[in-house]
């Protein structure tokens, strides 16, 4: 654990929060979404905005190639080209060097709370703490920063999230995982965990928060302001065989 506090016990309905980095605890996927559907257009592939969202956020970085080289090959007839992946890695990067930043209220919530916390992101992990470091927040989780390259399937499988948790020593229906994104959600459903969707970023569009629900999460708050009162909030009476962890 990060601050010392050890695990809560009795009513609680949790032990420990799990977050997500892009979208929640900083103000990267509009960053992402923006440079990546450019690059798209510029290679003569437009992808309505909403869609992308819904599809491709919370994506490991494999799985991500993967499905956009799918639809690629669908609309144009022929696969990204050599070095197409690492030039949009290189153009996205700029812009994050000009636009990142943590989402309001991000680092107080963080370290006001009197639980366990970690993140779990998608992101590999040089650019994961890069972003938490260049953010200002790194320091709130250390050593507890967890990426899907440390498990065989990112989201939206189960791997990271039960990585996350048998690694903080807390089983994964007394852990609460805010998450922006529909992958993000249904990965830590199926790692049995409490879900509390996030609609604060900027590419969250009208109508967020309905889609997160209708993936599993059981409440959405739309500011760190109401983080706290989510994770009170949640139902304690669930009992620890309710949800399997290993549920896809």
């Amino acid at each position: 654990m990060t601050d010392g506090t050890p695990a809560r016990s009795g009513r609680e309905a949790v032990d420990a929060v799990v977050f997500d980095c892009d979208g929640v605890l900083v103000d990267s996927e509009v960053v992402y979404i923006d440079a990546e559907l450019e690059y798209l257009a510029g290679a003569g592939v437009r992808v309505e905005r909403a869609a992308y969202v819904e599809e491709y956020l919370g994506l490991a970085p494999a799985e991500w190639r993967m499905r956009l080289s799918a639809e690629m090959l669908a609309r144009t007839g022929h696969p990204p080209a050599a070095g197409f992946f690492a030039a949009l890695d290189a153009f996205v990067l700029r812009a994050f060097e000009a636009r990142l930043a943590p989402l309001p209220g991000a680092r107080a919530a963080v370290a006001g709370l009197d639980l366990v916390r970690c993140v779990a992101s998608s992101t590999p992990l040089e650019r994961l703490t890069w972003k938490l470091r260049r953010t200002g927040l790194l320091d709130l989780f250390a050593p507890h920063v967890f990426s899907a390259e440390m498990v065989p399937r990112g989201k939206p499988a189960p791997d990271l999230f039960l990585h996350a948790a048998a690694a903080l020593g807390i089983v994964p229906q007394r852990c609460a995982v805010v998450e922006d994104s529909v992958n993000g959600v249904r990965a830590a459903r199926a790692a049995g965990m409490r879900v509390i969707g996030f609609t604060a970023g900027a590419h969250c569009l009208d109508g967020h928060d309905g889609t997160l629900m209708a993936a599993g999460a059981e409440t959405v708050v739309d500011a760190f302001a109401d983080l706290r009162a989510a994770i009170d909030g949640l139902p304690c009476d669930i009992a620890l065989d309710d949800v399997s962890p290993t549920r896809d």
